[in-house]
Parts: C-alpha cells; structure tokens; sequence
C-alpha cells in the first residue's frame, strides 16, 4: 500500500501507463519518475537541515506530533470550551439577587496605563 493506494489500484495505473506510454517510452518515463522523487527527497532533507541549523539545539525539543493540524477536533475544543467553568462566577446576595463579582484588587494595565494629564505625553520615536 502506498499512501491510499493498494494493490489493485496500483496494477491498474501500471496498466494504464503502459497503454498510454508504450513498451518503449515507459522505462524513460520511470527514469524521470525516479529522478523528480530523488530530487523532492533531497529538497526536503535540505530544509529541513537549515531548520536544524537554525534552531540549533531546540529543534531536537520539538514534538511535531503536537502541531500536527489533524489532530485538532472542533468538536472537542468547543466542548472544552463549554464544559470549563467560568473564572468568576456571579456571587448569590441573600435575597436571592445575583451580584457582580468583586473587582481584582491586583492591578491590570488598564488601570495602571491611565495617563495623568500633569506630566508630558509620552512620545516614542521608535514609534513615529
């Protein structure tokens, strides 16, 4: 089997590739074949060669398997997405209204990045 091809798939191409080609251009053909996998196989080798010297040492680190895109199922990301509980849940009062969480006394960068009209405006000459 080679890739999703079997057996009988493959004769038949064979097949196919004699009565379109003929007995004597076929062995050319199988030759050009051989050569364009050998080159595709040494295109291949050499990137990923470069990547090895790029990242150096790193690359033995990663797990290829983990960034494989057909790994990823919707359906179990939005499960997971839904079956998570939420990071605050509203709080119950005794009378049996809901409440607002209470404000994280921490600092974000919402709060922290309020500009105070007293000092300059910042200016980043990166930025401009």
């Amino acid at each position: 089997m080679i890739g999703t091809l079997h057996g009988g798939e493959i004769v038949l191409l064979i097949l196919a590739a004699l009565i379109l080609l003929g007995p004597s251009r076929l062995p050319e053909y199988a030759a050009k074949l051989g050569q364009g996998v050998r080159y595709l196989r040494d295109l291949a080798e050499g990137a990923k060669g470069q990547i090895e010297e790029e990242l150096g040492p790193t690359f033995q680190d990663i797990d290829w398997r983990q960034l494989d895109p057909r790994q990823y199922d919707p359906r179990r990301i939005v499960r997971d997405a839904l079956t998570t509980p939420p990071s605050r849940p509203a709080q119950t009062a005794p009378s049996g209204a809901t409440t607002a969480a209470r404000p994280d006394p921490r600092p974000t960068l919402r709060t922290s990045a309020l500009h105070d009209p007293s000092l300059p405006t910042p200016f980043d000459t990166d930025a401009t």
